[in-house]
């Protein structure tokens, strides 16, 4: 059996350590749908405090919190205006159709968000025959954008627009802590111009499961009704949000560390005949390889030498790290991809 070097696939493969393990067992608990686990208040306070906002709700997933956020902003027939390339567009299973009866109006948005005048172009003027433009979904760090760190005035124009054309502003903010650390800025400021937003505590932050939606308290009330639609009430819930308070105070700051290695990756493939790199203008911890060869046959090649990637297109291959993730790995496994994407 191949000895596996590095998994590189996603950084939703961190493993809570020790001392986040202790802290669960320690957790006190309460039964959170009826409102009384006092670790879930906790961490809702934590996060709300964290993001500048007035209230927020844990959730156990990035898609229910980002599905939440858009069925608690619109009314089924809405529409929402995002980037073609967004999480909310390619990874939700059509969620924000399907359950908040929505559409969504994609733009083609290299930078990771719409400019003020492109938000200003989409959203529809009063007609009978148009769906009523309701919220604008943005996405920081961008996923399929190569990581990108997408900084805080670019969201804040987009914003602005948004708001003067009487639309809500929601941003999947699943790598949130990402792309603070990487524009040295604090959260608070990257999302200062939006109403709601999506932390993930489960991917580079290292906590077992779950995420967050914040906001103003009316929206983030109206959002708890639509958890409990999906299913996603949780009982003694307290256990997981104590990893994820754990995360927040011993995690953030180590997500450098992932861009460190990050960068050694790509440094060490950036020469690579036939292999283009998407170099976003603020990288973070994803690095995103356009190939000559298929990607299923480079992901299938590399696993075969202990290294595994992800297929993101079929000449487009991703590479992630993460808590767990060290330097001597990084450097390993870029040595056997470099071979591997030689060949």
């Amino acid at each position: 059996m191949t000895r596996v070097i590095a998994d590189l696939r996603s950084d939703t493969f961190t493993v809570p350590d020790e001392p986040m393990r202790a802290a669960m067992a320690r957790a006190e608990v309460g039964d959170d749908v009826w409102g009384e686990d006092p670790t879930i208040h906790r961490l809702e306070e934590t996060i709300a405090g964290r993001l500048g906002k007035q209230a927020a709700m844990y959730v156990p997933s990035g898609t229910m919190s980002n599905l939440c956020a858009v069925a608690a902003q619109t009314s089924p027939g809405d529409e929402v205006i995002g980037d073609a390339e967004a999480h909310v567009a390619v990874y939700e299973v059509a969620g924000s159709a399907v359950v908040a009866g929505v559409q969504l109006r994609l733009l083609d948005c290299p930078e990771g968000v719409p400019s003020a005048d492109a938000v200003s172009a989409a959203v529809r003027p009063p007609n009978v025959h148009h769906p009523v433009s309701r919220l604008l979904a943005l996405e920081n760090t961008h996923n399929r954008r190569g990581g990108l760190a997408v900084r805080a005035e670019a969201v804040a124009g987009a914003a602005a627009a948004a708001h003067a054309s009487g639309l809500r502003v929601h941003c999947d903010g699943a790598r949130l802590f990402n792309a603070a650390v990487a524009l040295d800025a604090t959260a608070v400021e990257l999302v200062a111009g939006c109403d709601t937003v999506s932390v993930c505590f489960s991917k580079g932050l290292g906590a077992p499961v779950g995420s967050a939606l914040v906001g103003d308290a009316a929206c983030i009330d109206e959002a708890r009704r639509w958890r409990k639609r999906l299913g996603g009430g949780m009982r003694q819930a307290g256990i997981l949000a104590a990893a994820c308070l754990y995360a927040l105070e011993h995690n953030v700051d180590r997500l450098a560390e992932d861009h460190a290695n990050a960068a050694l990756i790509s440094g060490m493939l950036e020469d690579v005949p036939g292999v283009r790199l998407l170099r976003p203008a603020v990288p973070t911890n994803i690095v995103m390889l356009e190939t000559r060869a298929a990607a299923a046959e480079v992901v299938e090649r590399a696993a075969g030498e202990g290294v595994l990637v992800t297929v993101m297109d079929r000449h487009l291959v991703r590479c992630m790290t993460y808590l767990g993730i060290d330097t001597g790995m990084a450097g390993e496994a870029a040595g056997v991809l470099r071979r591997v994407l030689a060949a």
